[in-house]
């Protein structure tokens, strides 16, 4: 007869439900018919169904009339082996575990007696029960707590395995880094005091040590008698009787410890299947171990990320000195590695020695700045880091050669383990950070690569500490260099004293026409008359308020004003009194126009014009640029205006010179954003723009003087009409004035010579002194006229701007035709010369030969010679020539010798056309 298994295999399977539709209603006994859930049918069993499992009575096989339930209940108490091998095949885990937890409520851990006798206890089912059910949490509780470590994690371990298999106790042991087991963990209370290392690990000595070495599980029931492990239970115990040993392994294979599981005397040996249990128990783990020390370490980096934000935020938010950055990295270094004591020294590059002024004591007066030490780089401990970079972790200071024992002798403090490490930056060791006696213990590889990353932090700190320091004291050497400068540029309480004494006059005659030479004023009364006229914008609205007059102070105008001249250098014309012509200029338009400024404007305008060229050096901006110049630095554009106005700012910053300190805050804000808008002005890159602008608006007969933007726009028309004034003037004067510009621009084309080897604009070339009537023609069409007619179009008084413009533009034309004409004059008389020269050149050749037109040789001659040469003008190039020459306006001269300074060399006027003058 056939095995059981063998029937089975080739019973034929009852029909799938369904196929006899009229069956479907049929009533069926609950007891008459068998369920099976969560079985999948074998392939060999049904081909046909390899993939439907039978899950509820809606898809169970349908009951054959030779198939009861009682005699498929008898056929597997009679095949133990089959019931086995087809819930092992075919039932899934969790099927098996849903059974175990249904028994094991409703009959506990009571045995199970079988029909052949034999006695089958729940071991299998309790340790399903107890950690398949509980293992998630159990795991998910270790590896979220803060302060699991490998020994919590193996010893919960250890001790569910030991509840898995109803051992009576157990014993943990793990592997240290020098290959040593050590007893981690245990049990049982009634064994005897065991030693902390079980030795090296190898065979023939102790069990753990054995499974240690061989990387295998053991099952041993005579543990006093097993030739490969004759000590035994490696924690002594004399009732052990029966025990299990199985590895922890790593991933790779590296034994990490041993679980030892033991029974005493009395209760039953360990099964193979018990063994089966730890093994399956235990084999979680590396996966567990794995998971945790990964958790650690993102966790351990987390605080270490925190750490270091903690540290950079305070360090970097309060960097007041050296030294309190040096304490708070001390401090924070003895907080990251858990240390007693930390030193921190600096090195000195040009001595090569450390140095340190703060020192951890110990005491509460620690970290007090103390009397500096310094010693070689090449000394102790933190010399060789100094000087190698290499980091020290040393277990013991004692037992190594360059620990300097001195420093203990004479503090009575003894150092026992030590961690030097160098800080970085920039590639060079800056210095050495020192920890001392770490309190639970050694210095570990961990603290090492922690303090490796705050040592960048440090290095930075340091790096910003010292910047800082250099930052303060420039910045002291700053506020000392300004305290003199502005001692020696402010006028003095003699000046001062001196001008006060002079009466301001109540009325200027002619001081309001615009032909007025502001030149012929003395220097040493150029201040009166401009207190003068300030005072008087000061007062001009008066009548629309009564206490207008009260709302600037005459000690503060003196003051201001003479600072003002003592700031502008001696240079031949942006001096002081080419300042004065132009805030009188000024002053003219606002006394004699129809315009509708307001009262802030008219004092902005003026004051601006009164300090528009301030500390200006007598070069031109594009020259600023090519020379590099710091203020060239500082300000990209308008380098030159951009300085006059912070100068100004400063002036009226000193005690005793705000002249707008009567002001309300608004209108302070509001006159020196005016100012500032008037003086930039003057920088003829923006006239052009600006003129075409108001030009638009003006033909367009939109203008209005209700329009801020409008009215700013005059303002600025009118700084260059001003900053210009020299051009309307009468005749001799202006030839004067432009003598005396001239120079200045060729003391500019001397220097280019010199730096460059060449002048940039060929009107500062002094070679080229004979192209002045030309250039001044093409300035004044170009940008003078253009400027005065848009004026006269919206200040319809300011007309004899114009009219005296058009003027020198006449004489101008007239220099410049006659020296076209002389200098075509000149060219035909080269010709010539060139001409007679070739001839006589042929008679000396050649034979003479007698012609019979004996003028044909003048004839060629003359064909030969240009006629005429054509001069015209170009307007557009006198215009882009003079806007590169920054402020091509005429200057006076000296600042302190006269008020009208004309260069001693003659110019091309001077000396060629003494007619014309």
């Amino acid at each position: 007869m056939s095995s059981p298994v063998r029937q089975m295999t080739h019973r034929r399977l009852p029909p799938l439900p369904g196929v006899a539709p009229h069956r479907r209603q049929m009533q069926r006994s609950p007891a008459s018919d068998m369920v099976i859930t969560g079985v999948t049918c074998n392939p060999g069993l049904a081909p046909h169904h390899s993939t439907r499992s039978v899950h509820s009575s809606s898809t169970m096989y349908a009951r054959s009339p030779d198939l009861q339930p009682d005699t498929v209940t008898q056929f597997l108490f009679d095949n133990p082996d089959f019931l086995d091998t087809f819930v092992s095949q075919h039932v899934h885990e969790d099927r098996i575990r849903q059974w175990s937890q249904r028994k094991h409520r409703v009959q506990g851990h009571n045995a199970v007696t079988l029909t052949n006798g034999d006695l089958f206890k729940d071991q299998r089912s309790n340790w399903k029960n107890c950690v398949q059910s509980k293992k998630w949490r159990i795991l998910q509780d270790l590896t979220k707590d803060n302060t699991t470590n490998k020994a919590r994690v193996f010893t919960e371990l250890a001790a569910c395995a030991a509840e898995s298999v109803n051992a009576d106790g157990h014993n943990l042991y793990l592997v240290d880094d020098q290959n040593q087991l050590f007893l981690a963990s245990k049990s049982s209370k009634n064994q005897r005091a065991p030693s902390a290392c079980l030795g090296r690990i190898e065979p023939r000595t102790s069990l753990p040590a054995y499974v240690a070495f061989t990387k295998e599980s053991v099952l041993t029931n005579s543990l006093l008698g097993d030739p490969r492990f004759p000590l035994g239970l490696g924690v002594e115990s004399d009732r052990g009787v029966s025990a299990i040993a199985v590895p922890l392994l790593h991933g790779n294979n590296a034994i990490l410890g041993v679980v030892e599981l033991y029974r005493n005397y009395g209760s039953v040996p360990f099964s193979p299947e018990e063994e089966e249990v730890a093994d399956m128990m235990l084999v979680w783990a590396d996966i567990c171990m794995e998971y945790v020390e990964m958790y650690n370490s993102m966790m351990k980096q987390r605080k270490l990320n925190d750490f270091l934000l903690a540290v950079t935020k305070s360090i970097f938010q309060d960097i007041v000195s050296m030294d309190t950055v040096i304490m708070k990295i001390m401090n924070y270094a003895k907080k990251l590695v858990i240390a007693d004591r930390a030193s921190l020294f600096l090195v000195d590059t040009k001595s090569s020695e450390l140095y340190a002024r703060i020192f951890d004591t110990g005491r509460v007066e620690e970290h007090i700045p103390q009397k500096e030490i310094r010693f070689p780089m090449d000394r102790g401990v933190a010399g060789h880091v100094a000087s190698s970079g290499e980091v020290l972790n040393i277990a013991d200071a004692y037992t190594d050669s360059r620990f300097n024992r001195d420093v203990d002798l004479q503090t009575g403090y003894r150092t026992k383990s030590i961690l030097c490490m160098p800080i970085y930056n920039r590639g060079n060791i800056i210095g050495v950070v020192q920890m001392v006696n770490k309190i639970d213990g050694v210095f570990t590889k961990a603290d090492e690569e922690s303090f490796e990353t705050f040592a960048i932090y440090c290095g930075l700190a340091l790096h910003h500490a010292k910047l800082y320091d250099k930052i303060r004291r420039s910045e002291q050497k700053y506020r000392v260099a300004v305290e003199v400068l502005s001692y020696h540029s402010q006028c003095n309480d003699e000046e001062y004293l001196v001008t006060k004494q002079v009466p301001i006059p109540s009325d200027i005659p002619d001081i309001l026409d615009y032909d007025y030479s502001p030149w012929a004023i003395d220097n040493d009364h150029k201040p009166v008359y401009v207190l003068y006229m300030m005072r008087d914008i000061f007062k001009m609205h008066s009548h629309k308020n009564k206490n207008e007059e009260r709302r600037f102070d005459l000690d503060d105008m003196i003051r201001f004003t003479l600072t003002v001249r003592k700031n502008y250098r001696n240079v031949p014309y942006h001096n002081w009194a080419h300042a004065f012509s132009v805030a009188h200029a000024m002053f003219t338009v606002i006394k004699t126009s129809q315009h509708r400024f307001t009262p802030i404007e008219c004092l902005a305008l003026y004051v601006a014009c009164l300090c528009h060229d301030l500390d200006h050096r007598g070069k031109t901006n594009a020259f600023m640029v090519k020379s590099a110049s710091p203020l060239a630095a500082i300000y990209s554009t308008s380098t030159m205006e951009h300085h006059h106005f912070n100068h100004t700012v400063t002036i009226l910053q000193n005690e005793g010179h705000n002249i707008f300190k009567h002001l309300t805050s608004a209108e302070y804000k509001q006159i020196l954003s005016d100012i500032r808008h008037c003086i930039l002005a003057t920088d003829l890159a923006l006239f052009f723009s600006n003129r075409s602008r108001l030009q638009d608006i003006a033909d367009k007969g939109e203008f209005s003087w209700e329009s801020a933007e409008h009215r700013r726009l005059v303002m600025a028309n009118s700084m260059t009409a001003a900053d210009l004034c020299s051009m309307y003037k009468p005749w001799n004067l202006q030839v004067q004035l432009v003598d005396v510009i001239m120079e200045e621009f060729w003391q500019q084309g001397d220097q280019e010579k010199v730096k460059i080897g060449y002048v940039q604009n060929p009107i500062m070339d002094r070679d080229k002194v004979n192209e002045l009537p030309e250039s001044q023609v093409g300035f004044l069409v170009g940008i003078c006229l253009p400027c005065y007619e848009v004026m006269a179009q919206i200040l319809p008084e300011t007309k004899p701007m114009v009219n005296g413009a058009v003027a020198n533009l006449k004489k101008w034309r007239e220099l410049a035709d006659k020296e076209a004409r002389e200098k075509e004059k000149e060219n035909e008389e080269k010709e010539k010369e060139k001409q007679t020269d070739e001839n006589q050149d042929e008679v000396i050749e050649e034979p003479p030969v007698k012609t019979e037109n004996p003028s044909d040789d003048v004839k060629v001659t003359s064909e030969m010679t240009p006629s005429s040469v054509d001069y015209a003008i170009d307007d557009s190039a006198s215009d882009t020539s003079f806007l590169a020459a920054d402020k091509p306006l005429p200057d006076l001269g000296s600042d302190r010798t006269s008020n009208i300074s004309v260069p001693s060399e003659k110019t091309v006027l001077s000396s060629k056309s003494d007619e014309s003058r």
